[in-house]
């Protein structure tokens, strides 16, 4: 967890903090829920998966349309 707080700390010296956080979130939220799937043999339905595929386009797109963040 210190990890991952150290590496949101790094990202917010070039994305806006709600970005940053929208990111990190999602990220983890996608990894947690894949992780379930994969080892706990939780629900994969098509539907589920949908849901996650539309939080990455979410990521990339706030990452993509963040007038504020360098390249």
């Amino acid at each position: 967890m210190a990890v991952s707080i150290y590496l949101l700390s790094l990202a917010t010296r070039t994305l806006p903090i709600g970005t940053a956080y929208a990111v990190w979130v999602g990220i983890g939220a996608i990894g947690t829920a894949a992780y379930g799937m994969i080892y706990l043999h939780e629900d994969s339905s098509l539907l589920r998966i949908l849901c996650f595929v539309l939080i990455l386009g979410g990521i990339i797109g706030l990452k993509l349309l963040c007038p504020t963040c360098k390249e």
